[in-house]
């Protein structure tokens, strides 16, 4: 039997899926619960792979992935073509090539650093030499980038979808972390990436989680409170308690009363977007006697937390108005939106308008599946060349619009920030664009009025027959700590619970740290809560 993989490497995490190449049918699929390199956004992952060693950060990701690959099901020596989709920091990081220039901007620094940029123009290579074991056979196909934040996963998202067909102006976004986004006009792509941050999928957030049973995944204004939804076993959502978000009061217990564990991404959409609706939320503040959104068995939405959506929410929509004005539109102009992802698949397209993660002008929203896993298949599937990825790429690269440069999206999100984060009315908000000479923002079309279309039941195809397998991710990095007296004020400081201190014989101590929860460099509240200054995370160590 003939078989493929095709594989998506997130920035929140891998999904795989083997596909048998005679039927096209899917006979396993398998996800990791988070990344196994720490952190939660792509600076991060490159920040702890030049620390730490490139080496330790592959052997990471291919420990990961050769894990994963087991719980699909099939024999691994059938496997033939392994199809991969990522931006291209995942891919360098799998590929483990050259990522310095990645992190650094300015040729200059790069000179300095005797850093020669490796071609990412796409190739094909045996499984055997990545590191991956039990497929002889197998060759891996890594399909181009289009610049140095715009991979494959970019170039999925307009492949699979129809926005190149469209006659009228139309937006496309790829909801992630790093939050890819073309606008469409008369055929021209303007391309962007906005580093959204992990908020909107449920990281950084207090109780926040991805996708799993027992997350929270939706909340819905109805009669007498607010119903909450709870995805089961099979990733479902299933009708949990109907409860009083002032106080946490249940009015009505449901059938998963009891097994909510944390929020995902859509959950903290839904309660942004019902707590603006209702006036309970004024960014960034809570109006409760709390302070805080109380939800079922617990769990809560806290004023940081509308803090960390806010500025995803504010990168992702300076990043529309970025390229609006790149191309000479605005908000008017751009009335078609195409939401791409997990995230962008599983929210509430009206909700998530209400909030400001669809561009303002929008009348009719598409909602997509993963793309990224999608271009996968169709490469294992032979749907698709290298050589036609490659010129694709150089379409996209014609008019990419560098956001990290930008001094029209420093200003917006500017803006953006100060409504979410300093709690601006928005009622200034047209005064602000004023004194960056950028035209106003109509007002606020009504959700309610918008179309909204969902072309996928599920981001990845084919589960509702085939269950998925979630694996643990990551493993533990290690270490004495010298000068620890054992306060564990850092463990009672991290917000993931990744971090354990351990005695070592006398009067010292071992810090470990689970890398697939550990947040990286963007938290180290450990580091900082620590009365000695003598916890450094990036000095541990990979336990063998």
């Amino acid at each position: 039997m003939r078989r493929g993989i095709a594989l998506d490497l997130g920035t929140s995490g891998f999904r795989c899926q083997m596909v048998d190449l005679d039927t096209g049918k899917t006979v396993g699929t398998a996800i990791t619960e988070r990344h196994p390199i720490p952190g939660m956004n792509v600076i991060d992952h490159v920040n702890f792979a030049i620390k730490s060693g490139e080496d330790v950060a592959n052997g990471l990701m291919i420990e990961t992935i050769n894990n994963l690959f087991k719980e699909l099901g099939g024999d691994l020596s059938e496997v033939e073509i392994i199809g991969v989709c990522g931006n291209p920091f995942q891919l360098s990081l799998f590929q483990n090539i050259e990522i310095r220039d990645l992190a650094y901007a300015g040729k200059n620094m790069l000179k300095t650093l005797g850093v020669v940029s490796p071609p990412r123009d796409g190739d094909v290579v045996s499984a055997e030499s990545l590191g991956l074991v039990g497929m002889p056979k197998a060759k891996v196909v890594i399909p181009p980038a289009v610049r140095h934040e715009i991979g494959a996963d970019a170039i999925g998202m307009m492949m699979l979808t129809d926005i190149l067909q469209e006659k009228e102006p139309c937006i496309v976004v790829d909801y992630g972390t790093n939050a890819e986004m073309a606008l469409v006009v008369d055929g021209k792509i303007y391309s962007g990436s906005a580093a959204a941050g992990p908020a909107l999928e449920g990281q950084q957030i207090k109780r926040g989680m991805l996708a799993a049973p027992g997350a929270l995944s939706e909340l819905e204004i109805v009669e007498g409170g607010w119903r909450c939804y709870v995805l089961d076993d099979t990733l479902a959502p299933v009708p949990g308690d109907l409860i009083d978000p002032l106080t946490g009061k249940v009015i009505e217990e449901g059938p998963m009363h009891g097994k909510a564990i944390g929020i995902t991404g859509t959950g903290v959409i839904a309660a942004l977007a019902n707590g603006v609706k209702m006036g309970i939320i004024t960014p960034p503040k809570i109006n409760t006697p709390s302070g805080t959104l109380m939800l079922q068995d617990g769990i809560e939405i806290t004023s940081a937390d509308v803090d960390e959506a806010g500025k995803a929410i504010g990168a992702l929509r300076a990043g529309f108005l970025t390229l609006m004005n790149a191309a000479g539109l605005w908000v008017d102009d751009v009335r078609k939106a195409y939401m791409s992802g997990a995230s962008g698949l599983y929210v509430d397209a009206r909700k998530a308008m209400t909030i400001g993660m669809v561009t303002p002008g929008a009348t009719h929203i598409v909602q997509f599946g993963n793309t990224s896993i999608g271009l996968a298949r169709k490469i294992i599937m032979g749907e698709v060349d290298l050589e036609s990825l490659r010129e694709f790429a150089k379409q996209l690269r014609a008019d990419h619009v560098m956001f990290a440069t930008s001094e029209v999206f420093k200003n917006l999100y500017s803006v953006e920030y100060s409504v979410w984060c300093t709690g601006m009315p928005m009622s200034m908000y047209n005064d602000m664009l004023d004194m960056y000479s950028l035209p106003h923002i109509p007002d606020q079309i009504d959700a309610s009025d918008v179309k909204v279309e969902r072309l996928a039941k599920r981001d990845l195809p084919d589960t509702e027959e085939c269950k998925v397998r979630i694996i643990s991710s990551g493993t533990v990095l290690a270490g004495v700590v010298e000068g620890c007296v054992g306060c564990r004020m850092c463990v009672k400081e991290c917000p993931e619970k990744a971090l354990s201190i351990l005695p070592q014989g006398v009067s010292k101590y071992r810090a470990e740290i689970r890398s697939d929860r550990c947040a990286g460099t963007a938290c180290r509240r450990c580091e900082r809560a620590c009365p000695r200054t003598v916890l450094h995370t990036l000095d541990l160590k990979l336990t063998e």
